[in-house]
């Protein structure tokens, strides 16, 4: 079975539109996405209806929530809280019920998936470290875990118990007697550098999972957040990928 999983959307239907063609140019069985639907991004609603039509099955992220008003905003920068404010005002009631109505963390095909991390997924912690990475091996029971939430695509590989590696690749190999902490990055807005739209493709039949990146049209949602009044900064750093 071919399964497509993505994350971090933000609003930015240009990313998303590529992203579900490309998963289809795949030929995928099952589409996960794991979080962050809105949030930074201005077609919020637009995203969430491709969303809940395409994907077997949805996450919330901290945006998500901090739409929802369960997570503190006062946490954000004053960019990120800015849009989720603007973000509010754009949904609709059935829209923000659907919202309030995903998961943040679940057990689907036999995988681990979290919008931020197996260990205390409310709780919005980070994976960028070995050691972080350790630490949330303990928390799922699965051989592999997929999160989003960094923007940074990231192959987490425990090899035995007490030894983790990082690596880096477009592709890796699951072999029989690891586990595999696996960031998918993001499809909204990037963060490794790279601006260019991210998912991933695993391949249970072939033991196999492939990060794929696809250009789409930034120029086009960056005038978007424009109009919409976003901040700069948020529409800048698109064309970039930071």
């Amino acid at each position: 079975m071919r399964i497509g999983i993505f994350s971090d959307v933000h609003g930015n239907l240009e990313a998303l539109l590529v992203v579900l063609a490309g998963l289809e140019a795949e030929k995928v069985e099952r589409r996960a996405c794991l979080g962050d639907l809105v949030g930074y991004g201005p077609d919020p609603g637009a995203c969430m209806d491709l969303i809940r039509q395409r994907a077997d099955v949805v996450l919330a992220g901290n945006h998500d929530h901090a739409v929802l008003g369960l997570t503190d905003i006062s946490l954000f920068n004053p960019y990120a809280r800015t849009a989720v404010l603007w973000t509010r005002s754009q949904l609709t009631p059935a829209e923000t019920s659907y919202l309030a109505g995903l998961p943040v963390s679940c057990s689907w095909e036999g995988l681990c998936l979290a919008h931020s991390s197996p260990c205390e997924p409310a709780m919005w912690h980070y994976v960028f470290s070995l050691e972080e990475a350790e630490t949330n091996f303990h928390c799922f029971r699965e051989p592999i875990c997929f999160v989003g939430h960094s923007h940074s695509p990231a192959f987490f590989v425990q090899e035995e118990p007490g030894r983790v590696v990082c690596r880096q690749a477009t592709r890796l190999d699951i072999e029989k007697g690891k586990r595999y902490l696996i960031n998918v990055g993001s499809v909204g807005q990037p963060r490794d550098g790279d601006p260019r739209a991210g998912y991933l493709i695993y391949d249970t039949d072939a033991a196999r999972i492939e990060l794929k990146r696809v250009a789409y049209d930034v120029a086009a949602t960056q005038a978007k957040m424009a109009r919409a009044g976003l901040p700069r900064f948020l529409i800048e750093r698109l064309a970039v990928g930071h």
